[in-house]
């Protein structure tokens, strides 16, 4: 064999080019997978520098579908499918809750409401049942009585009356919450089962612990007696002796303490025994203790 001499070494090294320096491998980092149990990670080395009498064929080209498999894998946006899942479950719970809620939520407040409103009204009804109004018949004063013969309006004669008169009582409403309207029928005196005058009083509102004067004029003109007023007629035309009289009405009272919803009303039946005094014309007669209050 020919022997190479040092000066041709020398040549040869100074002629041949750099050896460039070893290429390192690379690596990725796979993610894990959904389907990963264990919540492994797995790590594929590859090396760029296998040749192909290093690496056998069979190895790969198993290993190139597995390889790029994974790249798919690395590709799909798994945390993307995940996030919208769970926003449409949790949009469709929140659907499915808010849906029967609502209507119970409402049925709810109605039905509290009127059950609130039941019992605010009994209370109000109880409280206002003790407070009952208060009246007391005063007076009654005779201001013209007279009795004159003549004929009703189908020309029978008769001897007719007629009476014109003041009765005063007091009206006092209890009730600390509410007002009340007060109104009354006809006040009715007669004499002998004969209406011989009648008076109607006006109606008013009397406000809470209050009390006022309530002024009546019971009057009546020309009335028939029919005969029964034998003790009535005299030749002056006034009553010579006295004659017993009776005054008969309802006094009715009524709150409005929740518009018309809740309306307590109160009925006084109001009867007195009034004896007409031919010498007690234009006097006051009291009705302190003639009267019932039922």
């Amino acid at each position: 064999m020919h022997t190479k001499t040092d000066s041709e070494v020398t040549s040869l090294a100074a002629s041949s080019p750099p050896r460039s320096p070893p290429r390192r491998p690379l690596y990725y980092v796979q993610s894990p997978s959904r389907d990963s149990h264990d919540g492994e990670k797995t790590v594929t080395t590859a090396s760029f520098h296998s040749t192909p009498l290093a690496s056998p064929h069979h190895s790969s080209s198993s290993a190139a579908p597995h390889h790029h498999h994974r790249s798919k894998d690395l590709n799909k946006p798994w945390k993307q499918i995940d996030v919208i899942d769970e926003s449409f479950l949790e949009a469709e719970d929140r659907t499915h809750n808010n849906a029967l809620p609502r209507r119970c939520y409402f049925l709810a407040f109605v039905l509290g409401f009127l059950f609130l409103f039941t019992i605010f009204s009994l209370i109000l009804w109880g409280a206002s049942r003790p407070m009952k109004p208060k009246i007391f018949i005063k007076s009654i004063k005779f201001d013209e009585v007279r009795v004159q013969a003549g004929a009703d309006a189908s020309g029978v004669a008769t001897d007719m009356i007629t009476l014109n008169s003041t009765l005063k009582f007091t009206y006092s409403n209890t009730g600390t919450f509410f007002g009340v309207h007060v109104s009354a029928t006809p006040l009715d005196l007669s004499y002998s089962e004969i209406v011989i005058a009648s008076g109607d009083m006006k109606e008013f509102h009397q406000s809470r612990r209050s009390q006022r004067l309530v002024s009546v004029a019971v009057t009546g003109n020309k009335i028939p007696l029919y005969g029964s007023g034998e003790s009535l007629s005299s030749t002056t035309g006034v009553p010579a002796v006295p004659v017993q009289l009776k005054l008969n009405f309802v006094l009715r009272s009524r709150a409005y303490v929740l518009g018309k919803l809740v309306k307590p009303k109160y009925y006084k039946r109001i009867q007195c025994s009034i004896t007409l005094n031919p010498q007690k014309i234009n006097a006051l007669i009291s009705l302190k203790n003639s009267c019932t209050y039922d």
